[in-house]
């Protein structure tokens, strides 16, 4: 049959990252200038669930300051 599973080894793996590391990842995403190591490093340490959080503010934020900046021309 098969071997037991070691319950240590079955543990989720820990995400260490900051909200200035998330947000610097997105920022640095949404210009489009990634480094391939950076990405990885990003992919090993930062929780997606924040990732998502941060992008979609970050949307939000370009989407409203491009509305005030046509507001403020126009």
């Amino acid at each position: 049959m098969s071997a037991p599973l070691d319950p240590a080894a079955m543990k989720p793996l820990e995400r260490k990252g900051s909200l200035l590391r998330t947000v610097c990842a997105v920022a640095w995403s949404l210009i489009g200038l990634r480094k391939g190591s950076e990405y990885q490093q990003d992919v090993e340490k930062l929780n997606p669930l924040h990732i998502i959080v941060v992008g979609l503010v970050a949307v939000f934020l370009l989407v409203m300051g491009l509305m005030a900046l046509v507001n403020w021309v126009v």
